[in-house]
């Protein structure tokens, strides 16, 4: 009995860290939890069969019990072919004891399925003790041929009926918390993975896209470089994949930045662009939406080139009444 009570606890244990390792597994992304969960159980089985070996070495020394059995009724359980369960509802006659009844399954080809009917005799074999273990003896002596024949078996009543016996509800509940503490367990080595808040994630490493060539660049964004701060970040992503310091003519769009650099060897104007005045691009653009009258402004776009020794600056707006431009000398 606390053998068996300690089997439960630790199967309730292992159920409930294989499955709940496994699902943990899949939602942090984590592939060694994840295997983890699926070889559990086999380790465990493996376990259990070699912690039974000794058990099963000393069974195996009991010679087991051989008794006639009477069949009272039988069900097949399957119609594919070859072997198939059949259900015996048997009354077994142990020499020397009182008879009782045993339901057992057992194997039958579906070509020597007719030979077997109610009220015929067989002959059983089972371990001393546990009786509802046992299975049917097809190979017989001469002697027990001639037993099978001569055998007259009165039938046993249902309350005689013989069943392994219950694991109990002690048993249960130590396997549901066994499950319990097995997933919480899991819970809590990874509950850092599974309820940190997700982190911050940063505008310019996921909103823009850079691409360039030798003669311009373009950095596309997921929001309006009229945010506060969002042109500066363009500017400077863009700085890190090129060089942004021979720069001749600059475009900014509304999620959108292209600009155009001058021939390594061309003496032709040009201007940095990390020391452009980010901050009077916004401004422009609502002075332009403002004065300029061309209905609900729908698009704008700045272009900046050198003038000079100053950048000059100017805005195209353009709406359902046409287009307009501001211009800013900077």
């Amino acid at each position: 009995m606390p053998l068996a009570l300690a089997r439960g606890f630790l199967t309730g244990i292992i159920t409930g860290t294989t499955l709940c390792a496994f699902v943990v597994g899949i939602v942090i992304e984590y592939v060694p939890l994840m295997i983890t969960g699926v070889g559990l159980p086999i380790a465990y089985g493996i376990l259990l069969y070699l912690a039974g070996a000794p058990r099963r070495a000393r069974e195996a020394r009991i010679a087991p019990v051989i008794a006639l059995a009477k069949v009272e009724s039988l069900r097949a359980g399957g119609t594919e072919t070859g072997d198939i369960p059949v259900y015996f509802d048997l009354t077994v006659a142990p020499e020397g004891s009182a008879t009782y009844r045993l339901k057992i399954t057992h194997g039958i080809n579906l070509v020597d399925l007719p030979d077997y009917h109610a009220g015929d005799v067989l002959v059983v074999r089972y371990p001393p003790d546990r009786p509802w273990k046992a299975e049917v003896v097809e190979r017989l002596s001469p002697e027990w041929e001639r037993r099978v024949a001569e055998a007259v078996i009165e039938s046993a009543p249902e309350s005689s009926l013989v069943r392994e016996p219950a694991e109990g509800c002690a048993f249960g509940a130590l396997a549901v918390l066994g499950f319990a503490l097995g997933a919480a367990l899991v819970l809590y080595l990874f509950r850092a993975e599974l309820f940190a808040p997700e982190a911050p994630v940063r505008a310019e490493e996921t909103q823009s896209t850079t691409t360039s060539s030798s003669g311009s660049a373009t950095v596309n964004v997921d929001r309006s470089l009229l945010g506060e701060g969002e042109l500066r970040r363009a500017i400077d992503s863009l700085a890190l994949a090129t060089d942004v310091s021979r720069v001749i003519t600059a475009v900014v769009e509304d999620r959108r930045l292209t600009v155009v650099f001058a021939p390594t060897d061309a003496q032709v104007p040009r201007f940095d662009l990390r020391e452009l005045a980010v901050d009077r691009v916004p401004a422009l653009v609502q002075r332009a939406k403002a004065t300029i009258h061309v209905g609900e402004p729908k698009t704008w776009q700045v272009t900046i080139i050198p003038f000079g020794t100053a950048v000059s600056s100017r805005v195209i707006v353009t709406g359902p009444d046409g287009s307009g431009s501001l211009a800013d000398g900077g």
